[in-house]
């Protein structure tokens, strides 16, 4: 695990909540923290399920402790995470924002016994390569984060709590990491729900159309049309968290 220099942003910090036996674990984006995903973790407790939403490795402290992190790290984290829900659950759901939809996909195909995901937005179209050697050009010049891209949000008033750069190198290992979980989408084979923002400035659609090609089991797509990338902080928030507790409650009875 890579060191942490930094103390957890204040409303950056992890929630878990213990309720019955059937579980749901929450999967937050790239750059990002817990505070996109809490007030669906609280819904999902309050509707009486366990519920654990992690902090991934290098998040939700200060980007420096982000530079060394890899897709390893983060995919190791979640896998950590839902074996022991799993172990303390019947049944276990999952649901996620952006990359943390691909750690969800990810799950899934090594853990058929997943019983559904909710996914918001996942980074599932790996980026061209063109595009990864402009970045690596940007380290071989010495430039070690890029701009940031969290906070995508058309609701005025409202901010994510995520970094203000993007470590590039960590980067391109998520991309690493997105090749390989897209190269398997058939092997998920448990319902999917899927919601979509229209106008997402971070991760574009086509990501949603690979995976709604890709999964073997049942999928229902949702556009959001009032919301950016981080859906779950903005105008369509309320009915995300509908749809979510509904389809949770579906595969999770």
């Amino acid at each position: 695990m890579p060191r942490v220099t930094a103390p957890i942003i204040p409303g950056a910090e992890p929630f878990s909540h213990r309720g019955g036996r059937r579980g749901v674990l929450l999967l937050h984006g790239f750059t990002g923290n817990p505070q996109a995903m809490r007030s669906l973790a609280v819904a999902l407790a309050d509707a009486g399920y366990t519920v654990d939403l992690p902090l991934l490795p290098g998040h939700g402290t200060a980007v420096e402790d982000m530079i060394p992190t890899r897709w390893l790290d983060w995919s190791g984290a979640a896998e950590s995470a839902y074996t022991t829900l799993a172990a303390g659950c019947d049944e276990v759901a999952v649901v996620a924002l952006s990359v943390g939809g691909t750690l969800a996909c990810w799950l899934a195909e090594h853990h058929d016994e997943i019983r559904g995901l909710a996914l918001v937005n996942p980074f599932i179209d790996p980026p061209a390569e063109s595009f990864r050697d402009v970045m690596r050009g940007l380290i071989e010049a010495g430039t070690d984060v890029a701009p940031g891209v969290g906070s995508d949000i058309a609701k005025e008033g409202v901010a994510e709590l995520a970094y203000p750069g993007t470590p590039i190198a960590a980067a391109l290992s998520m991309f690493e990491g997105i090749d390989a979980t897209a190269a398997e989408l058939g092997r998920i084979t448990c319902p999917v729900l899927l919601l979509s923002s229209r106008h997402d400035h971070v991760v574009p659609s086509s990501s949603g159309d690979v995976l709604a090609a890709g999964v073997t089991g049942p999928i229902e797509r949702v556009w959001l049309e009032n919301s950016y990338h981080v859906a779950t902080l903005d105008h369509d928030a309320d009915d995300i968290e509908a749809r979510v507790l509904t389809f949770i409650g579906g595969v999770l009875p």
